[in-house]
């Protein structure tokens, strides 16, 4: 999949026939970015978008996530039950994990709520709100550490759940008959109305997200943990998307964050 992916943004124009046969020319010689890294591929579409890359790093100029990231560490430096379970707080890149013990991906929102009610507090919304405040303030922490994902497979267990969560990415379900794949491994760089659509590699390195659209209304809002997100895009697809904890949400974001192995972290981020 790297190699397919890295090979298909070398030269959009020049490989237009086996990657691009219905995108414009204007679209491959004056949109889509050449030559673009391994590394690169965490900015999402922004990594081969020009016109994106624009009004990107414009409003990164003034991170509408800042405050939050802020209410997440208040959030840490406030409960004593989250310093334990997490000492260390610069660990973005090491979630999801497949623990051997119990045979079962752990997430990072799970293991967060699994802290909280051991300790016999309220478990928080698995989407947004302070889960996707306190995950900011891990990303945060793990980006300025430049620590990179490092997802482990080391079973034939774990190794079956990561199967499991790539047959779901790449499986075309609902109405729509489409899949996680069909966008963003087929269609990745292609246009969808007036946006690029991203590609699988890189798509977790920088979550939680703060996207404009859920940030309308309140800018509370506008942050969204990985679940979120994938719900979001699961059910854009034409089908009930699985819920939050569950086994194979988990296995799905296990599959996802693994394709991002040794890229850096870099959330929070901004997205539309």
């Amino acid at each position: 999949l790297i190699d397919y992916t890295i090979a298909k943004f070398e030269d959009g124009d020049k490989n237009r026939d086996k990657f691009f046969p219905y995108s414009t020319d204007d679209e491959l010689k004056n949109n889509i970015q050449k030559n673009v890294k391994y590394e690169d591929l965490r900015k999402g579409n922004y990594a081969f978008n020009k016109q994106g890359q624009y009004s990107y790093n414009e409003i990164n100029e003034m991170p509408p996530y800042d405050e939050l990231v802020e209410k997440g560490e208040e959030l840490y430096e406030d409960n004593k039950a989250l310093q334990k379970c997490f000492p260390d707080v610069t660990v973005a890149g090491d979630y999801p994990y497949f623990d051997e013990e119990k045979k079962e991906v752990v997430s990072l929102t799970g293991a967060i709520n699994k802290c909280l009610t051991d300790a016999g507090q309220k478990a928080w919304n698995e989407k947004k709100g302070k889960m996707a405040f306190f995950q900011s303030y891990i990303a945060s922490e793990t980006k300025d550490a430049e620590k990179k994902v490092n997802i482990q497979i080391n079973s034939a267990e774990a190794a079956a759940a990561y199967e499991r969560g790539k047959e779901f990415y790449y499986t075309q379900r609902g109405y729509l008959k489409l899949s996680c794949a069909t966008c963003h491994v087929q269609g990745a760089g292609k246009r969808v109305r007036n946006e690029s659509l991203s590609q699988l590699a890189g798509h977790t390195t920088h979550f939680p997200v703060f996207r404009l659209k859920w940030g309308k209304d309140k800018v509370e809002n506008g942050l969204g943990t990985l679940e979120r997100r994938m719900a979001g895009c699961v059910k854009d697809q034409g089908q009930v998307p699985p819920k939050t904890n569950s086994k194979e949400m988990k296995e799905l974001l296990y599959f996802m964050a693994y394709m991002s192995n040794g890229m850096n972290v870099d959330g929070p981020d901004v997205r539309k």
